[in-house]
């Protein structure tokens, strides 16, 4: 009977250990699904502001031209005009932002409430 037992025992903890294992590899699945999931609402926001300034209506969609317009804008960035650059276009897009606010308020509190 002691045979069985232990048997029976040993069956059970292998199991639990099993259940354990999956339930771990359940969670680190999940937080590396949250990672991909921000990262890539993060992707669709800046897409977003691409299309909203315009840029793939006056590049006629060519990726090639919109690749090298933020290339020349990480440049201005790298150089001695960086804080005047990032002053310049902060102010600009807030007022964008707010003259959006003005046009269709509900609109602009509803992503205002979603981006929190």
């Amino acid at each position: 009977m002691d045979l069985k037992a232990s048997r029976m025992a040993l069956s059970r903890l292998t199991a639990a250990r099993h259940r354990l294992e999956a339930r771990k590899a359940r969670t680190d699945m999940r937080e590396w699904q949250v990672k991909r999931r921000e990262r890539t609402r993060q992707l669709i926001e800046l897409g977003g502001l691409v299309v909203k300034a315009g840029l793939v209506e006056l590049a006629d969609d060519d990726r090639a031209t919109l690749y090298g317009a933020f290339l020349t804008v990480a440049a201005k960035l790298r150089g001695e005009q960086r804080e005047q650059a990032l002053l310049l276009w902060k102010r600009k897009g807030k007022r964008a932002f707010e003259m959006e606010t003005e046009i269709d308020p509900v609109r602009s509190s509803e992503r205002r409430a979603k981006a929190k």
